[in-house]
C-alpha cells in the first residue's frame, strides 16, 4: 500500500501519462516524469527527466538520478508507447521492431532498472499501461495489439516472481480514451490495395471512438487506486465497456465473439 511516495512515470507529455503524473503529484507523491526531448510544459509538481525508453544507458542513468535525488522509488508507471496503423502485411518488420522497442522493451528496461531498489526496500508497485487490445485483437493495428499482448504476459509472469519480495505488478487496460493516439500513430510502410477499403473504414471508426472516448483522468484514478490498495488486482479495466469486453471474451462462444468483433470494426462491410 502506497499512500505517498516517489513515483516515476514515463511518457508524461500528453494524454494518459500526463493525467497520471498530475494526479499523483496532486495527491502527495513526489513525481518524476520522462520526456523525450527538452522539458517543456509538464504538470505542476512534476519533475521532468529527459530520456528515451529505448536507450539502455539513458534508462539506467535516469533511474540512478531519481534514486540519488529522492532516495527510493515506490511506484514505476510504464506508460510511454506508440502505435502503427495498417495491415500486418503492409507493415515492415523494422517498423514492428521499433514499436516493440517502445511499448514492450521500453517497459522491460525501466522495470529491470528499478527492481534492485524495490528489492532492497522490499516494497514497490510496477504499473503497466496496457489496453483492451492487450486481451482483444485489433484489425489494422495488429502490431500495436501484439505489443500489448506481450506486455500482459510479461506483467503477469513478473507479478508471480516478485510478489514474495513485497512488490506487485499491475496492468491497467483502458478502453477508448480521448488522446492523440490517432495523430501520433505511424503509418504502415507499404499500402496494399486489397486492404485499402477495410483499413480506411476501421481507421475512421477508431478515430470516431477516440474522439468521443473517456477522459484520461479515469486511467489516472485507476492507477491511484491500485497504488493505494493493500492487495491490488492484477488487472484494472478502465472506461466504458472495458470490463464488459473482458468478461465477454472469457464467456461468450468464440464464434459469436468473432462475429461481434468483426461487425464492430466493420471488417466485412462492403461499403
Amino acid at each position: 500500500m502506497i499512500d505517498q511516495g516517489v513515483a516515476l512515470v514515463t511518457g508524461i507529455s500528453s494524454g494518459i501519462g500526463r493525467a497520471i503524473a498530475a494526479r499523483l503529484a496532486g495527491n502527495g507523491f513526489r513525481v518524476f516524469g520522462s520526456v523525450r526531448g527538452a522539458p517543456a510544459d509538464v504538470p505542476d509538481g512534476v519533475e521532468p527527466i529527459a530520456f528515451d525508453v529505448r536507450d539502455d544507458a539513458a534508462v539506467g542513468t535516469a533511474v540512478e538520478s531519481v534514486l540519488a535525488r529522492a532516495g527510493r522509488i515506490d511506484a514505476l508507471v510504464n506508460n510511454a508507447g506508440g502505435s502503427i496503423r495498417g495491415a500486418i502485411e503492409e507493415t515492415d518488420i523494422e517498423q514492428a521492431k521499433a514499436l516493440f522497442d517502445v511499448n514492450f522493451f521500453g517497459a522491460a528496461r525501466l522495470t529491470r532498472a528499478v527492481l534492485p531498489a524495490m528489492r532492497r526496500q522490499r516494497s514497490g508497485r510496477i504499473v503497466f499501461v496496457s489496453s483492451i487490445v492487450g486481451f482483444l485483437p485489433a484489425p489494422f493495428m495488429g502490431f500495436y495489439s501484439a505489443s500489448k499482448h506481450a506486455l500482459e504476459g510479461y506483467s503477469e509472469s513478473l507479478d508471480h516472481e516478485i510478489r514474495a519480495l513485497g512488490i506487485r505488478a499491475i496492468l491497467i487496460e483502458p478502453g477508448y480514451m480521448k488522446t492523440k493516439i490517432g495523430q501520433n500513430s505511424a503509418r504502415a510502410a507499404h499500402a496494399i490495395e486489397d486492404y485499402a477499403a477495410a483499413r480506411e473504414r476501421v481507421g475512421a471508426g477508431v478515430d470516431a471512438s477516440v474522439s468521443r472516448g473517456d477522459n484520461p483522468e479515469l486511467v489516472a484514478k485507476a492507477v491511484e487506486r491500485a497504488l493505494a490498495h493493500p492487495q491490488p488486482k492484477l488487472r484494472y479495466q478502465v472506461g466504458r465497456g472495458a470490463s464488459t469486453l473482458a468478461t465477454l471474451r472469457g464467456f461468450v462462444p468464440a464464434s459469436l465473439f468473432d462475429r461481434s468483433l468483426r461487425k464492430r470494426f466493420q471488417v466485412d462491410a462492403s461499403h
